[in-house]
């Protein structure tokens, strides 16, 4: 199955960027390569680095990005960004991109073990490595399944899944998507199961982001990969739920507040100035016509900041 991945917010993103011919940039989650060869087109004598875990989106954007010799393609996480780029002797790059969901090809092809809506070995590893979501389901204790639920999810019903995964699994391993669909959905009461889409939506996206470490992961991105930037250079996370949203929030906020000496000192003893701005002070959002194109682009948001 050919590597699909719509791109979404591309024009936005390239606009943010503020892309020169010349300039370094990081594709943090290269995917399809659609955002990386948006970048490629408008580099002369600059530079493309291209990073994604999940070896099926290293293959296509290798060879998706063939024709454009300012780029390269590396297989890593983009929590290393700083680690791959000193590997490269890349000192300070002018523009970095990372685009937080899940793509296409991961959602259908079925024995990734992504979606709710197709039945597949529970899988979800976007490095198609380590730990899986078979693995989760069927060793975590039910506190720790609450609290992943709870905390990722953001599901009501936590503790009632919780439960029904652990009485379901005494009888025999939790193997499929389906499977475990079935079990949220008895854990749900009819009337909830009727809101807000799928039923297995929260549950599904919880699992994924643990067996992903997804917010460690765009912690430790947070911390170490502004430091990659040069002067004017610009930071573009396209985020797709509240949790990764509100981090990249406060962490551009932070980076963008100066003193943070109380209100009633006579003056600044912190010494601290801001070290970016906000180019987006609030989150650019797909228009009618993207979202009449893929409507899995609905909840994305893009939030810039620019190194000062």
């Amino acid at each position: 199955m050919e590597f699909s991945h719509y791109s979404v917010l591309l024009n936005e993103c390239i606009e943010a960027l503020n892309i020169a011919p010349d300039g370094i940039y990081v594709d943090g989650t290269a995917g399809g390569a659609g955002h990386s060869r948006e970048i490629a087109k408008r580099l002369t004598t600059g530079r493309l680095i291209a990073i994604d875990k999940d070896p099926d989106a290293i293959a296509a954007a290798t060879e998706r990005l063939a024709p454009y010799p300012r780029a390269q393609v590396v297989q890593g996480d983009f929590a290393d960004m700083d680690r791959i780029l000193a590997e490269l002797e890349i000192p300070q790059v002018n523009g970095i991109l990372l685009d937080l969901g899940v793509s296409s090809h991961q959602l259908d092809r079925g024995e990734r073990g992504f979606s709710y809506n197709v039945d597949a070995p529970l899988d979800m590893r976007m490095s198609q490595s380590g730990l899986s979501a078979r693995d989760i389901v069927n060793t975590y204790s039910v506190d720790e399944l609450t609290r992943i639920l709870r905390e990722y999810g953001e599901e009501r019903f936590a503790y009632k899944i919780a439960r029904n995964i652990e009485r379901h699994r005494e009888q025999a391993p939790i193997e499929t998507t389906f499977q475990l669909v079935e079990i949220i959905k008895e854990s749900i009461p009819a009337p909830a199961r009727r809101e807000g889409g799928h039923p297995a939506k929260r549950t599904f996206q919880a699992i994924r982001i643990a067996v992903n470490s997804e917010l460690d992961h765009l912690s430790q991105c947070l911390d170490r990969a502004f430091d990659c930037l040069a002067p004017g250079g610009r930071f573009a996370i396209i985020t797709f739920h509240s949790l990764e949203d509100r981090m990249v929030k406060q962490k551009f906020a932070a980076l963008a507040k100066g003193c943070i000496c109380p209100p009633d000192f006579p003056m600044c003893v912190c010494g601290r100035t801001p070290q970016a701005r906000l180019i987006t002070r609030k989150p650019i959002l797909p228009s009618e016509e993207e979202l009449a194109e893929n409507n899995r682009s609905h909840s994305a948001k893009l939030r810039v900041c620019e190194r000062i």
